[in-house]
Parts: C-alpha cells; sequence; structure tokens
C-alpha cells in the first residue's frame, strides 16, 4: 500500500478527484467539493511535473484543501447579507401583536384560536371562548396570549 501511495500519477489523483466530486452530489453539503478540486488541482501540477516527490503531492493536497475551503468559507461569510423578509419560513411570527377571537377557551393555560383557516394552539390565562386576544409570543407552534 505504501509503494503504491509512494507511486502515484496525475490520473489516480484525478481519479480521486473526481469521485469525491461525484460524492459531494450526493449530498455532502460542500465538505467534499473542496477536497474534490484540491485533489484536481494536484492532479494537473502532477501532469505538469511529473517527477515530484509524492511528500509534495500529499503536501500541496493538504494546503489546497484548506486554502480552497477557507477562502469559500470567507467568500460566503462576506457575501451573506440580511433577509429582507426575516419571519419568511416562521409560520407564527406573523401572528405576532394581531388580534384574534378564542375558538375554543384557555383551560388550564391551553386553548385554541382561529387564525385564517388554521387553528393554533395558544397558551395563557384561563379565558371563555370568544373572547378577544393579542398574540404576544411564540414558543415553537404554542402562541402566547394576552386579554386584549
Amino acid at each position: 500500500m505504501i509503494s503504491y501511495l509512494q507511486h502515484l500519477t496525475y490520473w489516480d489523483w484525478l481519479a480521486f478527484g473526481t469521485l469525491l466530486l461525484i460524492l459531494e452530489v450526493f449530498g455532502a453539503g460542500g465538505y467534499l467539493l473542496w477536497l474534490g478540486v484540491a485533489a484536481a488541482t494536484v492532479g494537473v501540477l502532477t501532469f505538469v511535473f511529473p517527477s515530484m516527490p509524492w511528500t509534495w503531492e500529499f503536501l500541496l493536497f493538504g494546503v489546497f484543501s484548506v486554502l480552497s475551503a477557507v477562502l469559500w468559507w470567507r467568500r460566503q461569510r462576506s457575501a451573506a447579507k440580511p433577509s429582507d423578509q426575516p419571519g419568511l419560513n416562521q409560520r407564527g411570527q406573523e401572528l405576532l401583536g394581531r388580534q384574534f377571537v378564542l375558538h375554543e377557551p384557555i383551560d388550564g393555560g391551553r386553548g385554541k384560536i382561529k387564525a385564517g383557516d388554521s387553528l393554533w394552539l395558544v397558551s395563557g390565562p384561563d379565558l371563555p371562548a370568544g373572547t378577544p386576544v393579542r398574540v404576544i409570543g411564540q414558543q415553537g407552534v404554542l402562541l402566547q396570549v394576552e386579554a386584549v
């Protein structure tokens, strides 16, 4: 095994890079992308410099892997911008501050309101059905309400 690793050709590096890129397609989340690019880069360098020692090949692979990942991470961080719709996928966030009528009474701290075409589980002080309430918070799917 050691003698094989000491005599890697550019085809081996390109095949390794291709394998990593194929595995990335199956959902590695970007982790194997930069390793595949680094392996392909070492393959190209091994083609250009065929007498490169194997220790340099592995050293370059490690350096290119870390360098490409760090550069991509920095680019992603600098390109990130806050959303113009921060509560887009948080369904209960658009209900904060709005008033509704209790659909089912709050008994033992739990009840239900009808918001649009959905029923929401609410928590708050015990109140009879039909009481107007205001949504003041959210914990997961449970809305916190107070009497208006």
